[in-house]
């Protein structure tokens, strides 16, 4: 019986994690509201005028993929007239024992040095209502196309194939 069980388990966290990993694409997304820094509701900028690559982040795993996007900056490996990138901070999922305004002023100053675009969805609805499953712990990349297609995502620690990926697809998107 202990082996039933532990046989059961076993099984169900690994199906749950492959469930969590796994997102279809492309599929069909819809532009939807974020609260900005200062606080204000938005929609996502430039939807349906540009392509779009997202950092859909958890403020505990922020620097989970930092030498990939240092990288992609400095090399502007994802640049281009046809694309717009930008930070999206996933407040619900932080553990930080501080308030979300506090979390967005400290955003605000970061942003004000590098001159980046950053909003937050205080609620998980980005990952909600786009099917993206728990992105809890994760640095999730996106790329949403100008028809409103994620035709990209990948959640957690970008590893050599899956940057090769990465910079294939974006390149059809710049």
């Amino acid at each position: 019986m202990r082996n039933f069980i532990f046989v059961l388990l076993v099984t169900m966290f690994t199906t749950m994690g492959v469930n969590a990993q796994s997102v279809d694409v492309p599929h069909a997304v819809n532009n939807l509201t974020l609260i900005q820094l200062d606080g204000s509701a938005a929609k996502i900028p430039h939807w349906g005028e540009k392509n779009l690559l997202i950092f859909y982040v958890d403020p505990d795993e922020s620097n989970q993929n930092h030498e990939f996007t240092v990288e992609l900056e400095e090399k502007h490996l994802a640049a281009g007239e046809n694309i717009y990138g930008f930070g999206i901070i996933n407040l619900k999922d932080s553990w930080y024992p501080v308030p979300n305004s506090l979390v967005r002023k400290m955003a605000a100053k970061r942003t004000a040095k590098n001159g980046a675009y950053i909003t937050t969805d205080p609620d998980r609805r980005l990952a909600r209502q786009w099917g993206l499953g728990s992105c809890n712990n994760k640095f999730v990349l996106m790329i949403v196309s100008k028809e409103g297609e994620l035709v990209y995502c990948h959640k957690g620690i970008i590893n050599a194939a899956e940057k090769k990926k990465f910079l294939e697809i974006v390149q059809q998107y710049r």
